[in-house]
């Protein structure tokens, strides 16, 4: 997961490199994923799959007729962007994020929040993300530890990269069930930020996870969105 500082600066990223989020394209993305979801659980003949596959081509064409813009690895201003035009916090500005973004079809649905020494998350694990029979695959619950590893590190406003991340699973992860996620930064060694947490129904602990974060300068970011956008790349 790539961490990310909100009060980074917004400058040298051109325009044209910035998506817009809009609530109705987080709608969209809702729309998408219940969709999933639904064709995954749902016992229907084929009549029925070939219907909603017909309706699916109609949706990819209407897509597929608009431009696509340029998508730079980072760019602040985007961040402030969804911010003002959904209300969204800090932890969940960066609406395309894979595992928890909102505008992202194959993200979690997942309500998350910082705190001073890292972040919580109530997680329902939706039939696509079935592994053995009534369980969350394992590697989607380590997906969203990595991804709220970005969020614990929100309270140090710093930014960095996962460095390792090692997930022990301690019992079975329920799908179709609330799962509380915690993580909380530990200490930290010059460039190195050690970063703890579980997932837990109830009081019964389900899987732990022991990280480390490799922090770095902002400016990073920023520098290789411009070498990106100079190139005419997308990230």
């Amino acid at each position: 997961m790539i961490a990310h500082d909100p009060s980074a600066g917004a400058d040298s990223v051109p325009a044209a490199t910035r998506r817009p989020v809009s609530r109705a394209r987080v709608d969209a993305a809702g729309e998408a994923r219940r969709l999933a979801h639904g064709i995954v659980a749902a016992d229907a003949d084929d009549a029925t799959f070939s219907a909603v596959a017909g309706l699916l081509a109609e949706a990819n064409a209407i897509l597929a007729a608009v431009p696509h813009l340029p998508r730079p690895e980072f760019d602040p201003a985007r961040l402030e962007q969804a911010r003002t035009e959904l209300g969204t916090s800090d932890i969940d500005a960066m609406a395309d994020r894979a595992v928890a973004g909102p505008a992202n079809p194959t993200s979690v649905d997942l309500e998350a929040r910082t705190l001073d020494d890292g972040a919580e998350a109530e997680v329902v694990f939706g039939p696509a993300f079935e592994g053995a029979p009534g369980r969350a695959h394992g590697g989607v619950v380590a997906a969203v530890f990595d991804d709220l590893l970005g969020m614990a590190m929100a309270g140090t406003r710093s930014i960095g990269f996962t460095g390792r991340l090692t997930v022990h699973y301690r019992n079975p992860v329920p799908i179709e069930t609330a799962i509380t996620f915690r993580l909380r930064t530990g200490e930290s060694q010059g460039r190195k930020l050690h970063v703890h947490g579980d997932a837990r129904l109830g009081d019964q602990v389900l899987a732990t996870a022991d990280a480390l974060m490799i922090l770095v300068d902002p400016e990073h970011f920023k520098i290789h969105a411009r070498d990106l956008v100079a190139r005419g790349e997308g990230a």
